[in-house]
């Protein structure tokens, strides 16, 4: 959800210069989205207000119908966005110290949302499990400058690998 937020926000703050190209267009039209394959983000479902939200009682709820409604408005990521927040498994904090956390991040240029970053993301929340779990878990999970380094000292090369 930070993902599209922010590649909303990025394409939304240019709309809104109302400068160039972006003379006189609507940024809270849809299809100035979709042209450049951005999904539109309505404004009861934007990063600001789930950050504001995130040590509200109810924030699950409100995060869950927040998915709901991005997936209303973009039918391509019907069932997509998890819903699981209002779930009473989740423990409030944890959940509000995760946006916050997330919240640091940004992906708002077209370098940070290139393929790559929720990978690196994905590893970097990985390699924080394994070391909060301990060995036994940790054992399962190998750090990216471990493996750049074996594949350094193989020297593969297109012939062999």
């Amino acid at each position: 959800m930070k993902y599209i937020s922010d590649s909303f926000e990025d394409h939304f703050t240019r709309l809104k210069s109302n400068e160039g190209e972006y003379k006189g267009v609507n940024p809270e039209d849809p299809y100035e989205y979709k042209a450049v394959y951005i999904f539109f983000v309505p404004t009861k479902a934007r990063w600001n207000l789930i950050q504001s939200s995130a040590t509200k009682p109810n924030f699950g709820k409100i995060a869950d119908d927040a998915m709901n409604t991005i997936e209303n408005r973009n039918p391509s990521l019907k069932g997509v966005l998890p819903k699981v927040y209002a779930k009473q498994n989740l423990d409030p904090t944890s959940l509000g110290g995760l946006i916050d956390l997330i919240s640091n991040i940004s992906m708002a240029n077209a370098i940070d949302r290139s393929a790559g970053v929720l990978g690196h993301g994905f590893e970097s929340f990985l390699g924080e499990f394994a070391l909060g779990e301990g060995k036994k878990v940790g054992q399962f999970y190998t750090p990216m400058c471990i493996i750049e380094l074996f594949v350094e000292m193989l020297e593969p090369t297109k012939e062999r690998f």
